[in-house]
């Protein structure tokens, strides 16, 4: 185990899974104390597990990020962390007419209200100790229109530009604030699209192909460690490259 990250305490949104696991175990193996969040108390046991045996210290808080009290009790039951990875996010897909009020409210309610709660929670006691470090984990759809994605997109393009607002807001006060902006990414999630849909998408990359979520989790781990002391209010593609037009 790297003592790069000995001695922090990393809050993981949605880190049952896909890239939020990939993150967790990576924090543990850099000798970060792992708080793993999640709905599913068994996978989130397999993940503290996991971490554990990176010779890390984790936990499992389980919270419903749809409902903003469970939110605030999850940060509450965290506690003081260095590293606040907001990863959880839901995306469902429907044309504008086919978008209920209520598809459009879970979106914005976890892909941006969750984090903006959680932030407004624990970045305080970062700022307070003078030291911290923040990924909000977006997406391609933020800034590139994608059919039938407008509220998952509007809902990610929202938490970057909370990204730029947190980076000012605490910034002077030793936390660094950061996104990463994902391409198309092989996840138990992604697969309910199908491997031909997944692919569709990864054709709009330079390299052609899903990343693994691991790929992701190095960009998100870059982000967080000393490394990059001086990157704040920075949304870091990794998306695969974009393809020229022609």
């Amino acid at each position: 185990m790297s003592g790069e990250l000995s001695g922090a305490t990393a809050l993981v949104t949605g880190a049952t899974a896909g890239i939020g696991r990939a993150v967790a175990l990576r924090l543990g193996a850099l000798g970060a104390e792992v708080v793993v969040h999640g709905r599913d108390a068994r996978r989130g046991a397999e993940v503290v597990q996991e971490v554990s045996a990176t010779g890390a210290t984790a936990r499992f808080v389980a919270a419903d990020l749809a409902e903003a009290d469970d939110v605030r009790r999850l940060a509450a039951e965290a506690g003081d962390v260095d590293i606040l990875v907001n990863n959880a996010g839901v995306y469902r897909f429907a044309d504008t007419a086919g978008t209920s009020s209520e598809m459009f409210d879970v979106h914005m309610a976890i892909n941006a209200r969750a984090p903006l709660l959680l932030v407004g929670r624990l970045a305080p006691g970062m700022a307070a100790r003078g030291h911290g470090a923040i990924v909000n984990l977006s997406t391609i759809a933020a800034g590139t229109p994608a059919r039938d994605a407008g509220a998952y997109g509007a809902s990610k393009a929202a938490l970057e530009l909370l990204t730029r607002v947190w980076a000012d807001e605490f910034g002077g006060r030793g936390v660094r604030v950061n996104a990463v902006r994902s391409g198309p990414v092989h996840t138990p999630g992604t697969s309910e699209m199908g491997e031909e849909a997944l692919r569709t998408v990864a054709r709009a990359t330079v390299l052609d192909r899903p990343a693994a979520p691991e790929e992701i989790a190095e960009a998100v781990l870059f982000l967080v460690s000393p490394r990059a002391s001086y990157i704040t209010g920075a949304v870091l593609e990794a998306r695969g490259g974009e393809p020229a037009i022609g």
